[in-house]
């Protein structure tokens, strides 16, 4: 696994927390979250950015955009018991296998 996928994978996590963050923020209107949402994000763009070394831009977004999207979802059926229509678990599946084509697309 290369290293522009891992930093991916954990920026995606990060952000991740940070939209669990924004999400309590818009229960409880609390500034203090509003503005510790904004701090995790910014802190899950660094890994992004750090991949632009490796990787395309598009291609590196692309793919950390995805991974953010799996893991949130995960954690929204987990933590909020939301579940995802048919269509949108097909969604998820053609962004899973755009990641796979990507990266093959950066062997060849």
């Amino acid at each position: 696994m290369s290293l522009s996928i891992v930093l991916l994978f954990i920026g995606s996590i990060v952000l991740t927390a940070g939209d669990l963050v924004m999400k309590k923020w818009v229960v409880t209107n609390s500034g203090f979250l509003y503005f510790a949402g904004l701090s995790i994000y910014l802190l899950g763009l660094v890994f992004l950015v750090e991949t632009f070394k490796y990787k395309n831009v598009a291609v590196a977004s692309t793919i950390f955009v995805i991974f953010n999207v799996i893991i949130l979802a995960l954690v929204s059926w987990v933590y909020y018991k939301e579940t995802l229509s048919i269509m949108q678990i097909a969604g998820i599946i053609m962004g899973i296998f755009s990641v796979v084509l990507l990266e093959m697309s950066q062997k060849s």
